[in-house]
């Protein structure tokens, strides 16, 4: 199935009536409390929604990075409060080039929810087109939610640090290159990349605020066409699922995300940091 779904098709969505929900992932990390307020102001009418650090990631430990995966029984009590049943569609979206919409879909695929997709141009192009909003918030049937977790989906620590010389294992590092090149890191403690590492920068799928075509795409990830497998981090699993959900769409299949990506890595004095020299 697709991830991308255009706003106009969405909007068909709503329209029909079908069993749908829209899911508002809208989520700013220099001010964490933006996100709601932006949702309480206006939003998809019937949306629900989640908020990156409370809902779509766990509590933050020693290891595990910024934003570790969230407690499963958490995770399925707000869906459920939600409204979300096995069968409905969901159709995620925000106004951060889909990085946060990107990781609740990972996160619904992890949980083997299928029918869910990203609002390709996210809540901007939703009111470019003058459609509908809301700022009312309803209160949701509660849901039945059964889920099938996928941890072929995941790569862990000890599984990265084991294949960064497997020569059929391609590492990307979803960040911009000056962070993957030990030159500015501006959040995490220390600087650099995982070995072996190649940079591909999670904007770069997007253009004018929407994802680029899967030829596009296709063409942009062609060097990866030779790897068996595809670990995808960067700086704490959220940036990440962009370049997991791009690389689907271009065809791709054995994906995987490292949940706690850079931030996690760094928390072991025994992981490999590699930087680029400026030289």
């Amino acid at each position: 199935m697709e991830p991308l779904i255009s706003v106009h098709d969405a909007k068909n969505y709503l329209n029909k009536g079908q069993k749908i929900l829209f899911a508002d992932c809208r989520f700013s990390l220099q001010d964490p409390q933006e996100g709601e307020r932006l949702f309480n102001e206006e939003h998809v009418p019937g949306a629900v929604y989640f908020d990156l650090e409370k809902d779509l990631s766990g509590k933050v430990e020693d290891t595990g990075g910024r934003h570790p995966l969230p407690s499963i029984d958490i995770f399925v009590k707000k869906i459920e409060e939600a409204g979300i049943h096995k069968d409905t569609t969901i159709i995620a979206y925000d106004d951060q080039l889909s990085a946060m919409a990107s990781r609740f879909l990972w996160l619904m695929k992890y949980l083997g929810h299928q029918r869910v997709y990203i609002m390709d141009g996210g809540f901007k192009a939703w009111k470019q087109n003058q459609y509908p909003v809301s700022n009312s918030v309803e209160q949701s049937e509660l849901g039945e939610f059964q889920y099938d977790i996928h941890n072929e989906l995941i790569a862990t620590q000890k599984e990265v640090a084991e294949k960064i010389e497997d020569s059929n294992v391609a590492i990307l590092d979803s960040r911009a290159f000056e962070r993957y090149a030990g030159w500015n890191e501006p959040i995490d403690e220390r600087a650099g990349h995982i070995p072996s590492a190649q940079n591909y920068f999670w904007k770069n799928l997007f253009e004018d605020g929407f994802w680029k075509s899967s030829d596009v795409l296709k063409n942009y990830f062609s060097n990866l066409a030779k790897y068996k497998e595809i670990i995808v981090y960067c700086g704490s699993g959220v940036t990440a699922t962009p370049n997991v959900i791009a690389l689907w769409q271009a065809g791709f299949q054995n994906v995987k995300l490292y949940v706690g990506s850079w931030s996690d890595w760094i928390t072991n004095p025994d992981n490999e940091i590699r930087s680029v020299s400026k030289s």
